[in-house]
């Protein structure tokens, strides 16, 4: 019985996407929001509760080879991406979304890099149990919340 619930839902969410933002904002499900703090640090799986922050960096919500959307961090290296969810919920259910920093990590530390990016997967994407949860709140709610799993250095 709860994979039939589960395959009707899923059926319900990509006759939103595939036939417009029209029925899509009719389940309330219109926007995505990304947010996250930018690491002023190299290596695998940085902390950024531990690290010092990179403050107007430059960030890019990119999906299988494409920027999707991009801003800024503030003065405490924090971002908020907002677009609209129909355009990226089929690259989010691919799991192919990820957040890359496009701004050289030499300009929030001169000892870092200045080749090479940081990036981080999406937390709370439409893969697994918890994922299934986030979709239920989005479409609850109409705002899909998701963060960042944790940023890499590559060089």
């Amino acid at each position: 019985m709860a994979i039939r619930v589960y395959v009707l839902f899923a059926v319900v969410v990509l006759v939103g996407v595939f036939t417009g933002g029209a029925q899509a904002q009719l389940l309330g499900l219109n926007l995505l929001n990304i947010t996250g703090i930018v690491p002023c640090s190299i290596g695998g799986s940085i902390n950024a509760a531990n690290s010092p922050v990179f403050p107007y960096a430059g960030v890019q919500l990119v999906c299988n080879g494409n920027v999707i959307s991009s801003t800024t961090t503030n003065s405490n290296g924090v971002f908020s991406i907002v677009t609209g969810l129909t355009t990226s919920l089929l690259n989010l259910l691919t799991s192919g979304c990820k957040i890359v920093v496009n701004t050289p990590l030499v300009n929030c530390n001169v000892a870092l890099p200045s080749t090479g990016t940081l990036q981080s997967g999406l937390l709370g994407g439409l893969g697994g149990l918890g994922g299934l949860g986030s979709l239920v709140n989005g479409l609850l709610g109409g705002i899909l919340n998701l963060g960042t799993q944790g940023f890499n250095f590559l060089p």
